[in-house]
């Protein structure tokens, strides 16, 4: 996906917006958070689903499929059309007599009578978790951010954090099922356009590792694209080190890609490996420059180490396009607060911008960052941190 420029009016050289216009843009916020919150009650109920595999439904039909409450499901469905998201087949209601309004019990007949459709292009952003457009784990954090309302105001008062162990599963399946289809489908050929990476990755008992492995996908899918290769994951997450074995274990994989609960500063300990990777992880340490200095022990001379983060600005600037705006989002509400629940941190935060990871690699002992050609790999950047 790519970047956006940033639209109000002062960005142009126009006069900034009228409280007016502040309010209109306000409430296309709200009405975006509802449709969030929305979206992440159809997830987790399974009524995207249903609508999927058996739409179009009415609400009884919803409810039976999914073993919810018909009312609810009433509503939620009403909502999702309103919004856009549902279509709906509205057989309509007998007209009144002697120009009288229709009665509640005509209304609510009328409200279950109407049968709902999930488009196609919706329902492959909403259901297909492998799809390159599936977003509805987004709503998924949503849940999971304001279940730790009340920790992270505290957090913002005491200077104190939420770790990621707090947020939950739903924290957890979100980042790794929002990630997972650009792991699956696009690591593989991004990678065959390094030649240096990927010759060293393809040579027969090559050793990788990749940190902060999470669910595993990453890791997998270096296991896939270098079947000659040993892959360890290495995660302190223990949820997501149990389901990242458990996917290698149903892939087939265990037998070459072992999972480990362990803490990077353990990696120069053992046998030294041939390339390794940080997927979106290094903004989370608490400490980037002691993991990135104990990876770089743990390779060998010749090997590489690639960094993959998130493609912000090179600087600061306001207002910013979107793909900042995202990772600001982040950062406030997950990542820095993540960061900060282990002292001491440098509380990076999500939105770590090249100098940044240049700086902590060269503490680290690497001599230098480059920026690797990988184009259109989602919100992502690469990096070769340079021995």
């Amino acid at each position: 996906m790519g970047k956006t420029e940033p639209t109000l009016a002062a960005t142009q050289g126009g006069a900034p917006p009228t409280s007016e216009e502040f309010a209109e843009r306000f409430l296309d916020s709200w009405l975006g958070a509802i449709d969030m919150l929305a979206v992440h009650v159809g997830d987790r109920l399974g009524w995207y689903r249903a609508l999927a595999e058996a739409g179009p439904l009415t609400s009884a039909g919803l409810a039976a499929a999914t073993g919810t409450a018909e009312r609810y499901a009433r509503e939620w469905l009403e909502q999702q059309a309103a919004s856009g998201i549902l279509v709906v087949d509205d057989p309509g209601t007998a007209p009144p007599h002697d120009g009288d309004e229709p009665s509640s019990v005509s209304m609510q007949e009328a409200g279950r009578a109407r049968t709902y459709a999930l488009p196609d292009a919706h329902a492959d952003a909403l259901t297909d978790p492998s799809s390159l457009s599936y977003l509805a784990p987004l709503a998924r954090f949503v849940g999971a951010i304001g279940a730790r309302l009340p920790q992270l105001l505290d957090a913002y008062r005491t200077g104190g954090g939420v770790s990621w162990d707090r947020f939950g599963d739903d924290a957890r399946q979100a980042q790794a099922d929002v990630n997972r289809p650009l792991f699956t489908q696009q690591l593989a050929p991004a990678l065959a356009t390094l030649p240096a990476v990927h010759e060293l990755l393809s040579r027969p008992g090559a050793r990788i590792v990749d940190v902060g492995c999470g669910f595993g996908w990453s890791t997998l899918a270096l296991a896939r694209a270098y079947p000659d290769a040993e892959v360890h994951g290495l995660d302190v997450d223990r949820p997501s080190v149990e389901a990242a074995r458990a996917a290698a274990t149903e892939a087939g994989l265990d037998g070459r890609v072992t999972i480990h609960l362990a803490d990077a500063a353990e990696l120069a300990a053992g046998q030294p490996f041939d390339a390794a990777f940080a997927f979106e992880c290094v903004h989370d340490l608490p400490r980037p420059v002691a993991v990135l200095d104990a990876v770089r022990r743990a390779v060998r001379p010749g090997g590489v180490v690639v960094v993959m983060d998130e493609a912000v600005g090179e600087r600061f600037s306001a207002p910013a396009d979107d793909v900042d705006r995202l990772m600001y989002g982040y950062s406030l509400f997950v990542c820095l607060p993540d960061g900060l629940a282990t002292s001491p941190s440098v509380g990076t935060g999500t939105v770590m911008r090249p100098a940044t990871l240049r700086r902590y690699a060269r503490e680290a002992g690497f001599s230098d960052v480059e920026v690797l050609p990988v184009d259109d790999f989602g919100f992502f950047r690469f990096y070769r941190l340079l021995m």
